[in-house]
């Protein structure tokens, strides 16, 4: 039987850390279900049959009861949330929303610097967490006012759970599952780290040296070229969209490696999953991490659709103010809070990642 703590942390490296991949890899049978008892040897003499009593009802899994929709939110960031005088921002903005009877979902990202209003203004999004935590720094604070405006710009009445991840957990995470594979659909060049993985030396306040480079095609990536490839997006056709696209990318391919491996019977490698994760995870919900595992037990991979939003920049006096969805972004984005999520990928399938 597999272990349940696989769940919890194993969904912590994938999808929605602690939220969606843990349902995959949750036990079957609860830890406390009653084993049949032997039965009697055949030289045994008869037994009396104790009195008749109404039987008995098991309780009901935790999470058992959360039948969806549901919409989760995860915050990608590139500091250690542990710094005292860190200001968080949001680097990563994803989104997965899960249709009714838990089967079928759609993971979508929002630019970074997304214009919207809070804060009696119009700001970038992934300054919301910095305004919502203020001098205090209180990452939790940050996540509130975030998840606030995203709600209020996407429709969607409530988020009911979310997390705040390091980028640096996941790198060590990627590296304890053993990298992942991938298909590259692009050339990338890194920005921050030389072919050996070393950072590139900055000079005149631009990184210089030579680069790693990601070539198009199959490739399999080790912990830190995962995570560099994934936070690209200078020098590619289409900067920030084309980085969303590659983290959705690797967060479907932890995914299906973390269901690939079977940890339940390797307790320092599923040690190692959680050591991975250490402070850099803060889960924020009014459910526990384990029920919603439980509820997304038959959620697959593969029954996960990947979808990219268009945009483009906006400009004013001052040069360049953020992005904006277009029509079409905006309408899928519409389209998830009322739950026609489907009926518009169907008129609309280039928005679906290939």
């Amino acid at each position: 039987m597999r272990n349940s703590r696989l769940g919890l942390w194993i969904g912590a490296a994938v999808v929605l850390i602690l939220l969606v991949g843990g349902g995959i890899a949750w036990a079957v049978r609860s830890d406390d279900e009653p084993e049949a008892a032997p039965a009697p040897p055949a030289s045994a003499p008869p037994t009396t049959a104790p009195p008749t009593t109404a039987p008995t009802t098991a309780p009901p899994s935790p999470g058992a009861d959360i039948t969806g929709p549901l919409d989760l939110l995860l915050i990608g960031v590139d500091t250690r949330v542990s710094i005292p005088d860190w200001q968080p921002h949001a680097d990563a903005i994803m989104l997965l929303h899960v249709e009714p009877g838990l089967k079928k979902a759609y993971l979508y990202s929002l630019p970074r610097d997304l214009r919207v209003s809070y804060s009696g203004g119009t700001h970038k999004l992934t300054e919301a967490m910095s305004r919502g935590a203020g001098d205090s720094r209180d990452v939790k604070k940050g996540y509130a006012l975030l998840s606030k405006t995203i709600s209020q710009y996407t429709g969607i009445k409530e988020f009911q759970a979310g997390a705040v991840l390091n980028f640096g957990g996941l790198e060590r995470l990627t590296a304890r599952l053993g990298g992942v594979d991938l298909v590259i659909d692009q050339t990338v060049k890194s920005r921050h780290r030389k072919p050996d993985g070393t950072l590139r030396p900055l000079s005149g306040g631009d990184y210089i040296g030579p680069q790693a480079v990601y070539q198009a095609g199959k490739r399999h990536l080790n912990g830190w070229q995962a995570i560099d490839y994934a936070r690209q997006r200078y020098g590619l056709p289409n900067g920030d969209y084309d980085r969303q696209r590659h983290q959705r990318q690797l967060v479907s391919a932890l995914f299906d490696k973390a269901l690939s491996r079977d940890l339940a019977d390797d307790p320092a490698a599923l040690e190692g999953i959680v050591e991975a994760l250490g402070d850099t995870l803060v889960y924020l919900g009014g459910r526990r991490p384990v029920e919603y595992a439980y509820a997304l037990r038959n959620l697959t991979a593969k029954n996960i659709t990947r979808v990219t939003l268009p945009g483009d920049g906006v400009s004013g006096g001052s040069g360049y103010l953020g992005e904006r969805l277009t029509s079409e972004g905006k309408g899928f984005v519409t389209a998830v809070a009322q739950g026609k999520a489907a009926g518009y990928l169907a008129s609309h399938p280039k928005l679906v990642d290939k």
